[in-house]
C-alpha cells in the first residue's frame, strides 16, 4: 500500500465554529510520540504537530506532551499542574501516555498498572471538574516484527486505558488497535516510512537512525488524521462544514461552482466548502469578491477539479484561448487555502494547459496535487504570496511559472520528459520569486533532461534550500533562456542541494550558491514580508 494513498485517504478533516467570545482549546498530555520536536530532531515528528492542519482558526492546539514522559512523571513535574491551570470551561484534553509507564526499570517514569490507571482517573476527573472534556487514548504501537510477524509491546497498559474509558464513560480513542491495524496493513517494510528511519549523512543523524518508535513527518500526519478519525468515531459533535459539495446529490450543491457563487461577497470570515470525493470536471472561477475561502477534499486523490482546455483550443469566436485561457481553475480571490484536492488539467502533451491559475494574495495549498504537462501551475498574482506544503507537482516545461512570490515547502516535484521545472517572472521590485525548501525533485526523465529553471523575465528568481534533487537535473543547472542578458539580472541559487542531481562545481558560474548568513533570510516571515502561512 503506498503511503500518500494512507496520508490522504482518511478523509476526514475537523472544522468548528467559529466563537466569536473566546477559542476553544484542545490540549494534548503525553510522551514523545505526540510531543513538539526541536529543529534538531527533525524529520522526528510527534503526531501533536500534525493535528493543528485538520482545524481551522477558531481552534487552538496546546500541545503539552514531551519526550521521556509517563503519567507518574508528567504529575510530578507539575506539568499536569501547569495545564489545569490554564484549561478552561469547554476545552478537550486528550491523553494518551503508556511508552514511559512500562518501562517499571525506571522508577522515575515507570508506573505499575494500578498506578497507570490511578494517574489517568486524576487526569480524567480533574479535567471534568473545569467543565471541560478529557478523551482517553492508547499509546500508538512501535514498529515491531519478528520473523515477519507483528509483535505488541505495550503488554497491559492499553486495557487499563479501555477499561477506564468504560467505567467513566468517557470518549476513548483506541489508538493501539488503528495503529496496529495501520502497520500490520503496511507491511514491514512499508511501514518503515512510518517512522524515524534516515540514512547516514542525514544534517541531524550523521550516522543514520533507525527508530521504531517516533514517527516521520509523513507517520506523523497519518497518525494525527487517525486521532481526528476517532473524535469523529467518537460522535463528540464538533465537525461542521459550511457548505458541502457531492456530486451525488448528498451535499449542499453538486457542483464546485455553485459552492463558490453561494459564499456572499466580500465575507470577512472563513467559508469552508468540503468537497466530497468525485471527479468535478468544471472550469471553476474563483473571483476576487470572494475572499478567505477554504476547500477541504475528502481524499486528495480521489476529490479531482479537472478541467481540458489549452492554449491553442478556440473559443466560441475562434480565437486561440491562449495560456491563461486554458486553466482549469482560476483563483483570483485573497486568502484562499486548500487541503487534500487534486487540480488536474487532461489536455495530455499539446502545449501550454494550465491546472491552477493563483492570483489572489495569500494563498495556501496543503496535501494538493497539481496534475498536467507543460504550465501546470501558473502563479500568476503580480503581488501575490503563496505557500505550498507536502504537495504533489508534476509537468514538463516550464510547469510552475509566473511572476509570484511562492514557497514550496516538503514537496514533491516530479519531472515528465524532459525540460525546465521553472520559469519565474519575477518582478525587478521582488526580492524573492521562488523557494523550494526540503524539496524532493523526483520523476521518470531521463538523466540530465531538465533545467532548475529559466528566466521568463529578465529578474527570475528561484532558489532550493536542502533539497534532495534527482538525477534527470542536468549539472549545469540553470539556462538562460537564450538571453546571457539574462544571467546578469536573474537570481538562481541553492544551499544544501543532495542526490545525484545535486552538483555545485558543475553548476553555470552565473548561479549561486548561498552561504550561513545569505540563509538566514530565507524564513517565511521574511520571504513573505510578514504573513506566516503556517499560523
Amino acid at each position: 500500500m503506498e503511503i500518500k494513498s494512507l496520508i490522504f485517504s482518511l478523509g476526514i478533516f475537523l472544522l468548528f465554529q467559529i466563537n466569536t467570545q473566546q477559542k476553544t482549546t484542545i490540549y494534548i498530555i503525553g510522551d514523545s510520540t505526540a510531543a513538539n520536536k526541536e529543529e534538531k530532531a527533525y524529520p522526528e515528528t510527534g503526531w501533536g504537530m500534525e493535528l493543528a492542519s485538520f482545524f481551522d482558526q477558531s481552534i487552538v492546539v496546546d500541545n503539552r506532551a514531551l519526550n521521556g514522559r509517563s503519567t507518574k512523571s508528567f504529575i510530578n513535574e507539575k506539568r499536569w499542574e501547569a495545564v489545569l491551570g490554564s484549561l478552561k470551561k469547554g476545552d478537550y484534553v486528550l491523553i494518551q501516555f503508556g511508552h514511559n509507564d512500562e518501562k517499571i526499570d525506571k522508577p522515575e517514569v515507570g508506573t505499575s498498572l494500578t498506578a497507570y490507571q490511578a494517574n489517568l482517573l486524576r487526569f480524567v476527573k480533574e479535567t471534568q471538574a473545569k467543565k471541560a472534556y478529557p478523551i482517553l487514548l492508547t499509546p500508538i504501537m512501535r514498529r515491531s516484527f519478528q520473523n515477519g510477524v507483528f509483535k505488541d509491546t505495550h503488554a497491559g497498559y492499553p486495557a487499563v486505558v479501555r477499561k477506564l474509558a468504560d467505567s467513566l464513560h468517557v470518549p476513548l480513542i483506541d489508538m493501539h488497535q488503528k495503529t496496529e491495524k495501520l502497520i500490520v496493513g503496511l507491511g514491514e517494510l512499508e511501514s518503515i516510512k512510518l517512522f524515524n528511519h534516515v540514512d547516514s549523512g542525514h544534517v541531524h543523524y550523521p550516522t543514520g537512525k533507525k527508530d521504531n518508535t517516533h514517527l516521520s513527518p509523513y507517520g506523523a500526519k497519518i497518525i494525527a488524521g487517525l486521532v481526528v478519525e476517532g473524535i469523529m468515531d467518537a460522535k463528540l459533535k464538533l465537525a461542521t462544514y459550511d457548505i458541502v459539495v457531492a456530486a451525488d446529490g448528498s451535499g449542499t450543491y453538486k457542483t464546485v461552482q455553485e459552492a463558490i457563487n453561494s459564499v456572499p461577497d466580500f465575507r470577512k470570515v472563513t467559508t469552508t466548502i468540503f468537497i466530497k470525493n468525485g471527479v468535478y470536471k468544471e472550469k471553476l472561477n474563483l473571483p476576487t469578491t470572494k475572499q478567505f475561502i477554504k476547500m477541504i477534499g475528502e481524499s486528495v486523490e480521489k476529490t479531482i477539479l479537472t478541467f481540458d482546455d489549452w492554449a491553442q483550443k478556440k473559443n466560441a469566436f475562434g480565437e486561440e484561448k491562449g495560456t491563461s485561457g486554458s486553466a482549469s481553475f482560476y483563483i483570483y480571490g485573497n486568502s484562499f487555502s486548500a487541503e487534500n484536492i487534486t487540480f488536474q488539467n487532461t489536455a495530455g502533451p499539446v502545449g501550454q494547459a494550465v491546472a491552477l491559475f493563483v492570483a489572489g494574495d495569500k494563498a495556501k495549498f496543503v496535501n494538493c496535487r497539481m496534475l498536467g504537462f507543460q504550465d501546470t501551475l501558473y502563479t500568476y498574482g503580480y503581488a501575490s504570496r503563496q505557500y505550498y506544503y507536502q504537495c504533489y507537482i508534476e509537468g514538463t516545461v516550464d510547469f510552475i511559472f509566473g511572476s509570484s512570490t511562492a514557497v514550496f515547502d516538503k514537496c514533491e516535484i516530479f519531472c515528465k520528459k524532459a525540460g525546465y521545472i521553472t520559469a519565474s517572472s519575477s518582478p525587478d521590485s521582488a526580492k524573492y520569486g521562488y523557494v523550494f525548501m526540503n524539496s524532493k525533485i523526483t520523476g521518470n526523465a531521463a538523466e540530465d533532461s531538465f533545467y532548475l529553471g529559466r528566466p521568463w523575465r529578465p529578474y527570475a528568481k528561484s532558489v532550493f534550500i536542502n533539497c534532495e534533487l534527482g538525477k534527470m537535473i542536468k549539472p549545469e543547472g540553470w539556462h538562460n533562456w537564450a538571453k546571457e542578458t539574462n544571467e546578469k539580472t536573474a537570481f538562481y541559487a541553492e544551499y544544501g542541494s543532495k542526490g545525484p542531481g545535486a552538483n555545485a562545481k558543475a553548476r553555470v558560474k552565473w548561479a549561486h550558491q548561498l552561504d550561513e548568513v545569505t540563509l538566514k533570510e530565507y524564513t517565511l516571515e521574511k520571504i513573505f514580508n510578514g504573513w506566516n502561512p503556517k499560523e
